[in-house]
């Protein structure tokens, strides 16, 4: 009888301490994803030199905020799509990895932050 007296103590506590709101405000307070910080990164290393203009590129150019931030959708769509399809990026690429396509997403997802 003490064994199962122990036992209900037990999962009683873990079972309360899983649910208090510090653990709860901790898990929440996650960095949301930024331009600068994150995503100018990523797309200066796998979209150059065509969307950088500074590199020589002379398509639209993904090396400011605001022209990302318009096109985010599209650019999402196309490093998605199959290297055979038609508007496949990066072009003459390999598909870019699922995690760095998480971070086009997850920008998107955390509201399209600047700084």
């Amino acid at each position: 009888m003490k064994k199962y007296f122990t036992l209900i103590v037990l999962v009683t506590t873990v079972f309360i301490l899983s649910n208090c709101h510090t653990a709860r405000k901790a898990m929440k307070e996650i960095p949301k994803l930024t331009f600068e910080t994150n995503l100018k990164l990523v797309i200066a290393g796998n979209c150059t030199p065509c969307h950088i203009p500074a590199k020589g590129g002379n398509k639209k150019p993904f090396d400011n905020y605001e022209n990302v931030k318009t096109n985010i959708d599209e650019m999402i769509r196309r490093i998605e799509l199959a290297p055979a399809e038609k508007g496949f990026m990066p072009f003459k690429r390999a598909k870019l990895s699922d995690s760095t396509v998480a971070i086009f997403k997850q920008w998107r997802t955390d509201g399209l932050l600047e700084k």
